[in-house]
């Protein structure tokens, strides 16, 4: 299997070391298979849900010292003193995170930087469903990927082969979720200083993710006949389609104009009631993971109602969206990667935030209100290289929450996610989590 050339270079280094992962065990899956690879893994838990979805990932039998962890439960202001001490003492090589803008990662990164120590990012697939994120030094609008369209109309490239599936599913992140959380409140005394970016106490986390079970399933019967009415040919490239991010996204909250997805919603519904043709709909589409935490039913309602568009904006959830990106007419998105999957269907897309396709020649180079009229078309021979080379260079086959076919050919006797242990009720009957596991960074 091809693996993107980020983790090409990582692979080459010997002695990585691996600070706070996505909710699961797929950090523990990576040390794995760097180790396979001949380097000396170590990793940082910041809490003990990080610890528990860590495990030795059980191959000694491949030469050199096993992947090994310890734990940072001091205050913040102590951090870039511990981190630059636990780099020389590891002689690390490099970092590997995900999620760049957390706090204690962005002043890893500035204490790496500084030490000349790589830094290896990791998030969401730029290319949906079946990839993650690899990239060196940062990751979407900190990408270090040319933005030049003549680079890319220049290559000479060939596409990737297609992804296997990786079998991710609404169920499996919420468990996860929920699990990370009840980990991380029966080992609170023991890392007293953490403070996670969202809220994670078992109970209200659980429920939220009870919700949103409960709204995925009333969605499904409420729009049971969406998917049909955008699909016929009387709405074919007649409707745009405005993908919502997660409420919490660090590309919202970082990399765009807007302070909420909520302030994105007003301008985005405004700006059609005053621009768009009288016969074009807007179609909103919510998020998959965020469910738990947001609905924008009354948002959206009440600004239909106050500008007069009853019948013109349609709120939906779970819809298959290759079917409402072929159809629709265009794409509004603030930096979401659908904009990508968009343009892989030739459907016109407009980013209003920061990313990192934003290149003259791929998306729209108008305001908001000149692309309800001229939305334009894709460069398709643009696309394909640049989709080419994206891949190439970035994405890798796998799941932070499910299988990682990209990983898993020569680690499968460290996989221990997605198993019967990694659930709520076995982190509850774990051992004493009141008791270090690991030894601790000071």
């Amino acid at each position: 299997m091809l693996l993107p050339t980020s983790l090409d270079r990582l692979r080459a280094c010997r002695r990585p070391l691996l600070l706070q992962g996505p909710m699961g065990p797929f950090f523990a899956r990576l040390a794995a298979w760097l180790h396979v690879q001949g380097a000396l893994v170590q990793k940082v838990n910041f809490n003990a849900g990080d610890e528990w979805f860590w495990s030795e990932p059980g191959c000694t039998g491949h030469g050199g010292e096993a992947p090994t962890a310890v734990a940072y439960n001091q205050p913040s202001a102590q951090w870039p003193t511990a981190l630059r001490a636990l780099l020389d003492r590891h002689r690390a090589d490099a970092l590997v995170l995900f999620g760049q803008s957390r706090p204690l990662h962005r002043v890893a990164m500035a204490v790496a930087r500084a030490a000349g120590v790589p830094v290896f990012v990791f998030e969401e697939g730029y290319l949906r469903p079946d990839y993650v994120t690899l990239e060196v030094g940062g990751v979407n609008a900190d990408s270090s990927l040319p933005r030049d369209a003549t680079f890319y109309r220049d290559l000479d490239i060939q596409p990737a082969p297609p992804p296997e599936p990786t079998g991710q599913q609404f169920g499996t992140v919420a468990n996860l979720a929920m699990t990370y959380a009840l980990a991380c409140w029966l080992g609170r005394k023991r890392f007293p200083h953490y403070q996670h970016h969202r809220c994670l106490h078992p109970i209200r986390e659980g429920l939220r993710w009870v919700r949103g079970a409960g709204r995925k399933y009333e969605s499904r019967w409420v729009e049971r006949r969406a998917q049909a009415y955008l699909a016929a040919p009387e709405q074919h490239k007649r409707y745009f389609l405005v993908p919502l991010q997660v409420h919490n996204d660090a590309q919202i909250l970082c990399h765009s104009p807007y302070q909420s997805v909520e302030q994105f919603i007003h301008e985005v519904i405004d700006s059609f009631a005053k621009a768009a043709s009288a016969g074009d709909l807007l179609v909103i589409k919510h998020h998959p993971l965020d469910k738990p935490y947001r609905d924008y039913r009354e948002l959206i309602r009440s600004r239909v109602a106050a500008l007069g568009l009853e019948g013109r904006v349609l709120y939906i959830h779970d819809q298959h969206l290759p079917t409402l990106l072929r159809a629709a007419k265009g794409v509004v998105t603030v930096n979401s990667t659908t904009g990508l999957q968009a343009m892989f269907h030739n459907t016109p897309v407009l980013a209003l935030g920061d990313c990192l396709y934003a290149i003259p020649g791929l998306v729209h180079p108008g305001p908001l209100h000149t692309f309800w009229q001229q939305p334009g078309e894709v460069d398709r021979e643009l696309f394909l290289n640049y989709r080419a080379y994206l891949t190439q260079q970035t994405q890798l086959n796998a799941s932070f929450y499910a299988d990682a076919p990209g990983l898993s050919s020569s680690t499968d006797t460290s996989r221990r996610a997605a198993s019967a242990s990694d659930t709520p009720a076995a982190a509850a009957k774990a051992a004493d989590w009141s008791a270090p596991t690991v030894p601790t960074l000071k």
